[in-house]
Order: C-alpha cells, then sequence, then structure tokens
C-alpha cells in the first residue's frame, strides 16, 4: 500500500464530504469560497474569503489533474518537484498530485531567505518548483541562478513573467488517476532537518514511511470519522502533515487555521466543532494567558466537542500542562516525540492515559523501537543518561546526497536521534537535551531542558532558553535568555534568588532579558543565541517583558 491509496478510497467512499477547510481568521467572516470558486488568489490580503471548504472527491480529482499535469511535461518517476507554500487548500492537493505522478514531493520551509530557497533547490536536484505570491519577491532575487529548475508554477493570478499560471493550467487536465504505478519502497518525499544545528539536510522517505506515520498517527490518537482535526502549524513539516494523516486514515475533516491568536484559535474550536488541536507551546501558554487575563471569555465558546490537545515538536514544561489541566480538566493530553529523520511524530509518544508521566516523551510509538546508549552504542542502565536511539518503518532513507551524515546516524537499521535522554523504573522515557546542547562546566554535565523547565515556572516568565558560553576557568558557564511575560518587569537579582533552589552548579552565572526565537515549528533557535550572546555582540535590552 502506498500513501495516495488512501485517498482514493475516501474518494470513492466519503467523496461529497467535506475534508478540508481553510480559515482566515482576519478577512471578514461572511465571506466564503469553494476550491474552485476561488482557485485564483492574488495574495493572502486582497479578497480572501474568510472560508474555504474542499470535498474528498475534489481533493482526489485536484491531486489527478496536478499529477497529469506534470507528467504532460514530460516529468518522470523520481523527479523532485519542490512546494513554496503557506498554508492553504491547495497545499496538500498539490502534494499528493506529486505522488501520484510518481514524483518526489519536496516541501520547503516558507520562513527560508533567498540564499536558503537557492540552496535547498540545489541539494534535492528540485527541477519543478510550485509557489504562491508570498514569495515573489525572494524568488526574483534568484530566478536566474537556479537553473536546474526547468519550470516554476505560480499558485495565484498575476505571476511573476517566469511563471506558469498553476490552477489555471490544471483545468485543463483530466481528472482521471494517472497510469503510474507505484510501491511501497518508491521514494516519496524529502523534507529538510530544521536547520537548528547548521544548513539544512534534505531527509529522503519512501511511502512506506509515509504509510507508517499514518498507521501510527491514527493508533494514538483514535481518530475517527466524527473526529475534526484542527491544524495550525506549516504543512511544510513533518509534524503537522503526519498528525493530519490521522485524518487521512479516519476519512475525518481537517482545519488549516491561518493565524495563532487565541481567539482565533478558540472561534475555529467552536465554528467547525474541533474535537482534536495540536499546539506549539507557546500557542498554548500565549491561549493560557489570555484566559488568566481576562482577555478571553470561554463562556463564548462551545467547547464541549474538545476532546484531546497534544503537543509536539520541542520539550514540554510539564508545569504548562498542569496549568492547561486545570483550565481544561476534561481533556485527553498528549505529547509526542519525533523527528523528521523518523517521518516526524510518534516515534515516542505519551500516550493519552498516561497523562500522570507529564514531564516524559513517553514510550515507543506504534511500530517502533527505542533503546537510550552509550557512546558505543551500549544500553545504558535505567536511570543513566545517554542518546536515544530508534528503529521502525518510518526512519529515513538516507541524507540525500550526503553518505558521511547518513553513516553519522544511521547504524545496523538505528537512528540515532542526537537526543540526551532518560528512563525511568516503568520505562517512559524522559528527555534530557540535545546532545549538542549539553553544557559542560567544570566537568559536569548540564542540561539546559532541565534548567529551562525550572525557570518556566517562575510566575514572570514567559520564555526562557539556555545556552553555554565559553569561560576561562570552568569551560563553559550556563546562562539564560529569559522573555518576561508582557507587562512584567524583573531583576538579575530576582531569578538569582530563585535560582536558590537548584543545586548551586546548575544554577544560571549569566542572565540575559530577550526575546527567546523559535523557528516555525516552535524549537528554540540556540544556534542564533550563541551567535549574539557568545561573540561579544551583546545589544542593550529591556528589562520590561
Amino acid at each position: 500500500m502506498v500513501i495516495t491509496d488512501f485517498l482514493e478510497r475516501n474518494a470513492r467512499l466519503y467523496g461529497q464530504d467535506s475534508c478540508l477547510v481553510e480559515i482566515n481568521p482576519s478577512e471578514e467572516r461572511d465571506k466564503a469560497a469553494t476550491w474552485w470558486d476561488f482557485n485564483l488568489i492574488e495574495s493572502a490580503s486582497q479578497d480572501v474569503p474568510y472560508r474555504r471548504e474542499m470535498t474528498w472527491k475534489d481533493f482526489d480529482r485536484k491531486a489527478n489533474r496536478f499529477a497529469n499535469l506534470l507528467l504532460s511535461r514530460g516529468l518522470k518517476k523520481g523527479t523532485k518537484v519542490a512546494i513554496l507554500l503557506m498554508n492553504c487548500i491547495e497545499w496538500l492537493p498539490i502534494y499528493f498530485g506529486i505522488l501520484k505522478a510518481g514524483c518526489i514531493a519536496v516541501p520547503m520551509n516558507f520562513r527560508y531567505s533567498s540564499d536558503e530557497i537557492q540552496y535547498c533547490l540545489d541539494l534535492a536536484d528540485v527541477e519543478v518548483l510550485v509557489f504562491g505570491p508570498e514569495f515573489i519577491s525572494r524568488l526574483d532575487t534568484i530566478e536566474k541562478n537556479i537553473p536546474g529548475v526547468k519550470t516554476l508554477f505560480f499558485v495565484g493570478k498575476n505571476g511573476p513573467v517566469y511563471s506558469e499560471n498553476c490552477i489555471a493550467l490544471m483545468q485543463f487536465c483530466s481528472s482521471s488517476a494517472p497510469p503510474v504505478a507505484l510501491k511501497e519502497t518508491d521514494d516519496a518525499a524529502i523534507y529538510f532537518s530544521s536547520g537548528t544545528t547548521g544548513f539544512p539536510k534534505a531527509i529522503l522517505h519512501n511511502h512506506q514511511a509515509l504509510v507508517h506515520s499514518c498507521l501510527t498517527e491514527q493508533n494514538h490518537h483514535c481518530q475517527s470519522r466524527e473526529d475534526v482535526f484542527l491544524c495550525i502549524p506549516p504543512l511544510y513539516h513533518t509534524g503537522a502533515k503526519m498528525h493530519w494523516f490521522g485524518s487521512l486514515l479516519s476519512g475525518s475533516k481537517a482545519v488549516l487555521l491561518r493565524g495563532v491568536k487565541p481567539e482565533w484559535i478558540l472561534r475555529a474550536v467552536t465554528e467547525e466543532r474541533c474535537t482534536i488541536v495540536w499546539l506549539l507551546v507557546p500557542w498554548a501558554q500565549d491561549l493560557l494567558d489570555a484566559i488568566d487575563d481576562k482577555r478571553v471569555d470561554l463562556s463564548k465558546y462551545r467547547l464541549g466537542q474538545w476532546r484531546l490537545m497534544h503537543i509536539g515538536a520541542q520539550p514540554v514544561p510539564p508545569s504548562l500542562i498542569h496549568r492547561w489541566m486545570k483550565v481544561f480538566p476534561h481533556h485527553q493530553y498528549d505529547t509526542n516525540y519525533g523527528l523528521s529523520e523518523s517521518i516526524g511524530p510518534g516515534c515516542v509518544h505519551l500516550g493519552m492515559e498516561n497523562v500522570h508521566k507529564v514531564g516524559a516523551i513517553g514510550k515507543p510509538g506504534y511500530g517502533w523501537q527505542a533503546k537510550i546508549v552509550d557512546e558505543r552504542g551500549q544500553e545504558v542502565e535505567k536511570g543513566d543518561v545517554g542518546e536515544l536511539i530508534v528503529q521502525g518503518d518510518g526512519v529515513m532513507q538516507c541524507y540525500y546526497k550526503n553518505p558521511n551524515a547518513t553513516a553519522e546516524v544511521l547504524k545496523d537499521g538505528w537512528l540515532f536521534t542526537g537526543d540526551m535522554a532518560r528512563e525511568d523504573e516503568d520505562g517512559f522515557i524522559y528527555l534530557v537535551d540535545r546532545k549538542k546542547d549539553v553544557v559542560i562546566s567544570g566537568g559536569e554535565n548540564l542540561y539546559p531542558v532541565q534548567i529551562e523547565d525550572f525557570l518556566r515556572s517562575f510566575h514572570k516568565i514567559k520564555d526562557v532558553a539556555v545556552i553555554g558560553l565559553p569561560d576561562a576557568r570552568l569551560g563553559e558557564i550556563a546562562a539564560a535568555i529569559i522573555e518576561l511575560k508582557d507587562g512584567e518587569t524583573c531583576t538579575e537579582a530576582e531569578i538569582d534568588e530563585f535560582c536558590t533552589a537548584l543545586p548551586r552548579y546548575k544554577r544560571p552565572r549569566k542572565i540575559f532579558f530577550d526575546k527567546v526565537p523559535r523557528n516555525p515549528t516552535g524549537k528554540i533557535e540556540k544556534p542564533a543565541l550563541r551567535e549574539k550572546y557568545c561573540h561579544g555582540r551583546l545589544v542593550e535590552v529591556q528589562i520590561t517583558g
């Protein structure tokens, strides 16, 4: 079985049922459109409807049309086709059209600069690029420097002269399934690593891995036809898309929300009757803060059907979840651990029945194995810290065109994650920190995640990141970059006093009040912080949050 089989099954069985809804919360609520009624958008700010909707039958037909468009241009199996779009209702049909044509989908981060776009297109040997209006200015500067890209398809109207109108061309293509035979072992997609440790790597997955992520997600969260999934994170990332795969497998509806304001999230849950919501840590914090500050009145929303809130993509502060459960005591909760190299979320997950173990990332997910090993690859004793390694059908094929990097992380079928972890007496795994983020101070290993979790419990702190700074005597010292809640003021002395509850060697030696930068999937951009604070280029910042 390949991933496109699920789409074709849903079109047969549930063809007239809604499968995707796009919500643009900043637009007028009385404007709505279907995929075909509004298929030539010019920009995200010009006459965009509040709500757009698609059925399973339309989804499959649009995917077929795009696949046949690619084949009409002579594309062969294995040709790389990149997607550079903001979340929108066109995103997934284009993705599945690429797969139906036997091509390899290459989703790209919408925050990439021109140079990063050029780098990734070249790295993945992309021949076709599908892009939206938000990226015209970035592509204008590199259009003549991407000779490997033979075709640029534009999703919108009035595109640049070097592009062709994708949606208009699709209307002249057959809506029947293309005559391309696919098998599980065929290459399907290239995803890029988050780049938090340097330039992105190209991660190659086959159809078997995509199918495995469907089965894992649906097993973990029990999606049924009655569920409605609210998807807010970017679809280019494995996390968002592979959580949506639970909706694909169950034939249920999903809502793409283009915005993260607390009131927008609650309104979408109410209007679309959402039952499952996946949040990143900052969004969950913002929502709770808005409730505490009475900027949001929960009595104005219908939330009784909302059954599950889950979080992934970064370490989750236990204090946040305890706080969440006080406000939403009827919610099930889960956290999911995964990497793009392990096809996104789920190789380790907490489990909805294990809320008493909040703080752990959980146990091996459905169809996965996990171990914690030392530097020699030998399993460590329970309670000891080592590197987490995982094995399952969702492990990547390789880092594309990078055999040395592949050999460093793929060993005897096991993926070495680079994350340091420990296992408790009940078999639950706790993430300690990234291997590269461990601070070695005076011979002691300091794990920033532990210090960050502690500091987040201080009532004035909104977010925090801990990094190592060079020190002549100790080698490294821990520095905390602290982002305060809006309206709060704080001093270093207050933080120092609060940290007396920590063992002395774990206390931050330097405190900086600043914004904590996070990428679109919520991960702290620690290389940017090291660049800023480790090279003497400190800027004057306000202590007020």
